[in-house]
């Protein structure tokens, strides 16, 4: 693995199967929950450099302690308050308020760092700015070394890694439905604000990958996905009607794609709560964090005995292992 930026990136010349390649590193990070420092001498005289052009709490957090895992050390770096303002487009004249090129700070990091991992946000102002994914881009192109996502504009690949390991390892506690695909359902919630849908992208595109689920995708008609993400997945406006038989509900809210960035509605009546729940089939609930109680998701959901928040939260520490060993050990190859 060279870098992880989206699903696709899994697939190796020994799992070239997109299929295979997930189970195999969910499966890998499953092994790695069970025995964490079965592998604490991987990155021994490693560095990964983190870089947060926004803030984080799970991803940070769990990434640092997934990397002490492997023996390797990790240096966190603020870009956007401790750093210089970056410039990012070719050919940019710099007379405005952006001080260092990534042409020149990106190929010093890579000097710096054996792995670099980005964590970029999108303006949510222009749609074709954001979708092109200038700012990881970039990193890619000039770094040298390996990139790991923490979340782009697009797309969270750790965090729809461990949305998949979760669903795994719920699944695998139910000897029942060893042979029945679960009903998946990713539901748009109520915000106070516009919420990028990188989250949301990243959930239907690994989900579709995986291939092991029945996918629901639920929204209000305002809040089409982009299509690359969500085709293989069922599409349904009417909230009631997806949640009907439902294993798995993902719970997320995001802005509009085509209009891009706005907010159209914050209906209450999309908020999860055990009325709602009631229609699935004793469904497990998962939302990626931070969440807004009682707006996106009721107290007596995330309270309740079907969350599987935290659960899910806990486990950004073994998909971000796994994808370090992953990389560390392309490396090492080379």
């Amino acid at each position: 693995m060279k870098q992880f930026i989206q699903v696709q990136d899994v697939l190796t010349p020994a799992h070239p199967n997109i299929q295979a390649a997930i189970h195999q590193l969910v499966t890998e990070a499953l092994a790695y929950k069970a025995h964490p420092l079965k592998d604490n001498h991987l990155g021994t005289h490693l560095r990964l450099g983190m870089l947060f052009l926004n803030p984080s709490l799970r991803t940070r957090l769990s990434t640092q302690v997934a990397a002490a895992n492997l023996g390797m050390e990790s240096i966190v770096f603020n870009v956007d308050k401790e750093g210089w303002a970056l410039e990012f487009e070719e050919g940019a004249i710099m007379s405005g308020n952006t001080v260092e090129h990534i042409k020149d700070a990106a190929p010093i990091l890579g000097n710096y760092f054996d792995i670099l991992a980005i964590r970029t946000f999108p303006s949510l102002k222009n749609r074709e700015d954001d979708y092109s994914e200038l700012y990881i881009n970039q990193f890619i192109h000039y770094a040298g070394v390996p990139v790991i996502s923490l979340e782009s504009a697009t797309l969270h690949p750790l965090q729809s890694l461990t949305d998949i390991i979760t669903i795994q390892e719920d699944l695998l506690r139910k000897a029942n439905t060893a042979h029945k695909k679960p009903k998946v359902v990713l539901t748009w919630a109520p915000h106070v604000k516009p919420l990028p849908q990188c989250v949301a992208n990243s959930f239907a595109q690994w989900v579709n990958a995986w291939g092991a689920a029945d996918f629901v995708i639920t929204h209000p008609e305002d809040y089409t996905l982009d299509t690359r993400f969500t085709n293989g997945a069922t599409i349904i406006h009417n909230q009631t009607e997806a949640l009907q038989d439902a294993d798995y509900v993902y719970v997320k809210n995001w802005s509009t794609y085509h209009d891009y960035g706005k907010v159209y509605e914050n209906d209450p009546a999309w908020m999860l709560t055990n009325e709602r729940l009631a229609l699935t089939n004793q469904a497990k609930v998962m939302h990626c964090l931070p969440v807004r109680r009682n707006v996106e998701l009721s107290d007596e959901i995330l309270d309740g005995p079907n969350s599987l928040v935290t659960t899910e939260a806990g486990n950004r520490v073994w998909a971000a292992q796994a994808v370090l060993a992953n990389m560390i050990k392309t490396s090492k190859q080379s």
